[in-house]
């Protein structure tokens, strides 16, 4: 018993390829390509029913041969044709554009709000004298903590604020030091001593990582600028004439400035610093809490210890240190209330700066 002429074969594959092309975009090279190998090509569809052809009687697969063959010509005639209307359509539309009509201005991308605080920052500060350097996100604990006089049985090193990055046994170094995510930009006091001699003059940014929740202050990713100088005579006077010129550079030329005890390991003596509200000039408002003032950064002399770690004659050579969160600045400047926008990639909120 013979086999029947696949001549419903060949409908269907008609109807298939002929549907296929009504909705081709024959203006996309590949997209045509892949309809010819579907349909056209040597392992194609068209292709297998011919190969299909030789368990046929002679009379049968030369009809059914000749229908193929029809049906390869049609298909090549349809695309064809398919083409011609597409290059058509596209000479139609070029024909109905204006060319003498000005282009529309393309919207332009802009800093990000912290990119632009941090260099607003750093710029202040290098036009009194300080040079921009960077370190490493991922830091030793020795510069972490060792050098900024943070003894390993200090709160800061426990778990629920340090980020730390598991290290197998057999790659920590002998010294038995471990790694972790910075959590200040501090650690590169330390690295910037142990590569010059006094005198230094540093402002450095980058940013920071703490294992905390996160709410409309807090962040566990969040950018940090810190600043370092030491030199022979440097005094706390010198710390106060700089950061005072750094408040009017950035908050205006009338800014008071005020100066608090507090307590941070690496200095000595440590201080908080304020400027008064430049919301309501010291007078009580919504930004200050109507206190009048306004914490912005934390600062101190170089503790000793520090200075000597890294082989510094601590007779012969002093300095101070400060670090201030940017977003911080950007949020009292601009009136921001929530530090997740700065991450949000909202563009409304980016849109604004």
């Amino acid at each position: 018993m013979t086999e029947p002429l696949p001549t419903t074969d060949l409908k269907q594959l008609s109807e298939d390829a002929l549907s296929a092309l009504q909705v081709l975009d024959t203006s996309d090279p590949g997209a045509v390509e892949k309809w010819r190998v579907e349909f056209l090509g040597r392992n194609g569809r068209l292709t297998t029913v011919l190969r299909g052809l030789g368990a046929l009687p002679a009379e049968q697969r030369r009809e059914a041969g000749a229908a193929a063959n029809s049906l390869k010509e049609q298909l090549e005639q349809r695309l064809e044709e398919k083409r011609t209307q597409t290059l058509a359509a596209q000479a139609a539309r070029a024909e109905s554009l204006d060319i003498s009509l000005p282009g529309r201005r393309m919207r332009r991308g802009r800093l990000h709000p912290s990119t632009q605080i941090i260099r607003e920052i750093c710029s202040a500060f290098n036009e009194m004298g300080f040079q921009t350097v960077e370190g490493p996100e991922v830091e030793w604990e020795r510069y972490n903590f060792d050098l900024l006089n943070i003894p390993r049985d200090h709160p800061a090193r426990d778990k629920w604020d340090t980020i730390w990055i598991e290290q197998p046994e057999s790659r920590r170094p002998p010294d038995g030091q471990r790694i972790l995510l910075r959590t200040h930009t501090s650690p590169m006091q330390g690295r910037v001593m142990e590569r010059q001699q006094p005198p230094v003059r540093v402002i450095v940014p980058g940013k920071c990582y703490r294992f905390e929740a996160t709410d409309a202050t807090h962040e566990w990713q969040f950018h940090q600028v810190e600043g370092l100088v030491v030199d022979e005579g440097v005094t706390f006077a010198d710390l106060k004439g700089t950061l005072y010129e750094f408040a009017r550079r950035i908050f205006g030329a009338n800014r008071r400035v005020r100066f608090r005890c507090d307590f941070f390991p690496f200095v000595e003596p440590g201080v908080d610093m304020s400027i008064d509200c430049f919301g309501c000039d010291g007078k009580g408002c919504r930004i200050c809490k109507n206190s009048g003032w306004i914490e912005i950064m934390g600062a101190g002399m170089v503790h000793p210890k520090v200075l000597a770690a890294v082989g510094y004659d601590t007779a012969r050579y002093t300095g101070f240190a400060f670090g201030m969160g940017p977003e911080r600045i950007a949020m009292l400047r601009y009136g921001i209330e929530d530090i997740r926008h700065f991450f949000s990639n909202d563009l409304r909120f980016l849109s604004q700066f």
